[in-house]
C-alpha cells in the first residue's frame, strides 16, 4: 500500500460552515438562558426573600446558585455533545476551554447552593449546620440521589484539575469523565420534587423541560446516533498496520464510500477498535493522509494503553468512528505561501495538509520538532514531498530549550522570532498551521504573532486532554 494514494483521492470537500453571525447568536443564547433563570427566580419571590432576613436570604441566594449551576451544567453538556454546527464554528480547542470554564463555574455554584441552602435552613430551624444537612439529605425527596450526583460531579471536577489529570491515563480519565452525565441525571429528581423554582409556574416548567430535552437530544443525536449511523454505513476496518518510528504507528483503514464522509485533511476522528476488552473507550487520532474513496490513514503515538494496542491491531478488525472533528483544514488557506510547525506526533494532520493543499513549489515550509532523530516519522514521505512538491523541510532535533520555546536547546541562542524568520523568511505573508503539545503550541503561536502573522492567519490544534 503506497504512502499516499494520490491518484485515487477525490477533490477536497467543502465543509459546511456556520454563518458569521452564528457565533454571536450562540453566545447571546447562552447569556439569555442565564438571564431567563434569574428572571424565573425573581418571579418566584427570589428578591423579596433575599431581603427578608439572614436565614431566608441565604436560602434564596442558595436557590439562585443552584439554578444557575444547573443551567451552566446543561450548557456544558451541549458544548461537549459534538454538535457539528458548534464544532465547525468554534473548533475543539475553544470548545474544550469553554467546557472547562463553564464546568468549574457550575461546580462552584453547586457548592454555594449546598452551603447557602444548608445555612439558611439551619438558621430558620435553629438547628446545627451538620444536623440540618443530614436532615436535608435523609428527609427530603430526591436528596439522596442529589447527594450521589454531587459526589460524582466532585470526582469529575477533581480529576479534571491539571495536576490530577496528568497523573491519570487518558483511558481512566475518559471513563471517570462519563460519570458527569450520570450526575446530571441523578440531580433531576431532586429538582422536580423539591425545587419550587422548577415547578412554580408553567413558564418555569416549560423552560426547564426544554433545556433538559435539548441537552439530552444533543447527546443522543450527535454522540450516539450520528456515529452509529456512519459506522454502519461505511463499515470501516483495519487494512494494514505500518510502523513509522519508535512508538509511532500508522493504521490504514478501508471502508465503503469513505469519500462521502465530510472529512478533510487535518481533521480527527474518535476511534473504537473492536479488538477485545476496552473497545468501548474512544481515542482521538488525526488523519495523516487525505481520505480517498476507500482508504484512510491515521498515525498514533504510544502514549497509553489504548494507543499502545494500535500497533497490535490485525487486518480485518472492525472499527467504530465518531467525527470528523477539528478546524485545522485547508479551508483556511488563502492560496499563497504556507508555513507548518509540528512537534512530535503533531506532524500527523500537517502531513495530510501538505498532500492536500495546492501550493506552488517552494511556497510551503515545514518545521518539524522532535527530541531525537529516531522520533522523526515519515522521513521517506517528507523526502517525496520535497522532491515532488517543493516543500522546504527543516528538522529541529534535540532536547528542549532551558526556556519556554518551540526550539530545541542547541538553537536557543536565537530568539524564537529570529529563528522563525530565518527558517521561513516570508512567514509574515503566509498562512500558518501549528500542531503539538499545549506548551509548545503556545510558544510557537507567540513567536508567529511576533513575526507579523495576524491571528486570523494562524490555525492550530493542541494535543492535550
Amino acid at each position: 500500500m503506497t504512502a499516499v494514494a494520490a491518484g485515487r483521492r477525490p477533490a477536497p470537500r467543502a465543509l459546511p460552515v456556520a454563518p458569521g453571525w452564528w457565533a454571536d447568536a450562540a453566545g447571546s443564547a447562552a447569556f439569555l438562558s442565564l438571564l431567563a433563570v434569574t428572571a424565573l427566580w425573581t418571579t418566584n419571590r427570589g428578591v423579596q426573600e433575599l431581603l427578608s432576613g439572614v436565614p431566608t436570604g441565604l436560602t434564596s441566594a442558595g436557590r439562585l446558585a443552584g439554578l444557575l449551576s444547573t443551567d451552566l451544567m446543561l450548557i456544558q453538556v451541549v458544548l461537549m455533545a459534538r454538535v457539528p454546527l458548534v464544532e465547525r464554528r468554534f473548533g475543539q480547542d475553544r470548545i474544550v476551554r469553554w467546557h472547562r470554564l463553564v464546568g468549574f463555574a457550575s461546580f462552584h455554584l453547586l457548592l454555594a447552593h449546598v452551603a447557602l441552602t444548608t445555612l439558611g435552613y439551619a438558621g430558620t430551624a435553629r438547628e446545627g449546620v451538620v444536623a440540618q444537612f443530614w436532615l436535608l439529605v435523609s428527609g427530603y425527596p430526591g436528596m439522596l440521589l442529589a447527594t450521589a450526583a454531587l459526589a460524582l460531579l466532585t470526582l469529575v471536577v477533581v480529576t479534571s484539575i491539571r495536576a490530577a489529570r496528568r497523573r491519570l491515563r487518558y483511558e481512566s480519565w475518559h471513563l471517570l469523565h462519563l460519570y458527569a452525565y450520570l450526575g446530571v441525571g441523578l440531580a433531576l429528581p431532586h429538582q422536580l420534587w423539591t425545587g419550587a423554582d422548577f415547578v412554580s409556574s408553567p413558564a418555569a416548567r416549560a423552560y426547564w423541560w426544554t433545556v433538559y430535552l435539548l441537552a439530552l437530544g444533543s447527546v443522543l443525536a450527535f454522540r450516539l446516533g450520528l456515529p452509529a449511523w456512519r459506522s454502519l454505513r461505511h463499515r470501516v476496518e483495519v487494512a494494514t498496520v505500518v510502523p513509522e518510528a519508535p512508538g509511532v504507528t500508522s493504521v490504514w483503514l478501508r471502508g465503503r464510500h469513505l469519500h462521502r464522509l465530510p472529512a478533510r485533511a487535518g481533521q480527527f476522528f474518535l476511534w473504537r477498535f473492536l479488538d477485545g476488552p476496552g473497545w468501548s473507550r474512544a481515542h482521538p487520532y488525526s488523519l495523516s493522509a487525505p481520505p480517498s474513496e476507500d482508504l484512510m490513514r491515521i498515525t498514533v503515538k504510544d502514549l497509553g494503553d489504548g494507543s499502545a494496542r494500535v500497533a497490535a491491531l490485525r487486518p480485518g478488525t472492525r472499527v467504530l468512528l465518531e467525527g470528523p472533528y477539528g478546524r485545522l483544514t485547508g479551508e483556511h488557506w488563502r492560496g499563497g505561501g504556507v508555513t507548518l510547525l509540528a512537534c512530535g506526533v503533531g506532524i500527523t494532520p500537517l502531513l495530510a495538509l501538505l498532500w492536500e493543499l495546492p501550493y506552488a513549489p517552494g511556497r510551503a515550509v515545514l518545521l518539524y520538532r522532535a527530541r531525537t532523530p529516531q522520533e522523526l516519522a515519515f522521513r521517506a514521505e517528507l523526502d517525496r514531498l520535497a522532491a515532488e512538491r517543493g516543500v522546504v523541510v527543516h528538522h529541529l532535533v534535540g532536547p528542549r530549550a532551558d526556556r519556554p520555546s518551540w526550539l530545541p536547546r542547541h538553537a536557543a541562542e536565537l530568539t524564537d522570532v529570529e529563528a522563525l524568520r530565518r527558517l521561513s523568511p516570508d512567514i509574515a505573508g503566509h498562512d500558518v498551521f501549528l500542531c503539538g503539545p499545549d506548551g509548545w503550541v503556545d510558544a510557537a503561536q507567540a513567536a508567529t504573532r511576533a513575526a507579523g502573522v495576524p491571528d486570523e492567519h494562524i490555525h492550530h490544534e493542541r494535543f492535550a486532554w
